[in-house]
């Protein structure tokens, strides 16, 4: 499974203020990591998220947003978002600033 780079790019540009981002491929995709955790990445053309537990039920209620199941199986704690959701800039940032809180409640890794 490859990642579109058109996503990848909108991410990156939208992170790069922001200091210590790495990237890695993961689930046939990209991902995202703040401290060596990851907050988001893009498989195929959806964003993922790692919302984190608490915010998972939430999260799944909000437009265009559904569970990952790269596995298979539901993975509690991550979402994708369609690209419908990530249309524009605004949209996108709110995914991103999701992932992004959460992975900084993690310890660095």
């Amino acid at each position: 499974m490859a990642y579109d780079e058109r996503p990848a790019d909108r991410v990156r540009q939208e992170l790069s203020e922001n200091r210590g981002i790495t990237e890695k491929k993961m689930f046939g995709g990209i991902a995202f990591m703040v401290r060596g955790n990851m907050c988001c990445g893009i498989i195929e053309e959806r964003l993922m998220v790692r919302v984190g537990p608490e915010a998972y039920e939430k999260s799944l209620r909000l437009a265009h947003a559904a569970a990952m199941d790269y596995t298979g199986k539901p993975m509690r704690g991550f979402v994708y978002v369609s690209p419908e959701g990530t249309r524009t800039a605004r949209q996108l940032r709110a995914w991103l600033q999701r992932g992004l809180d959460f992975a900084e409640t993690l310890p660095a890794r």
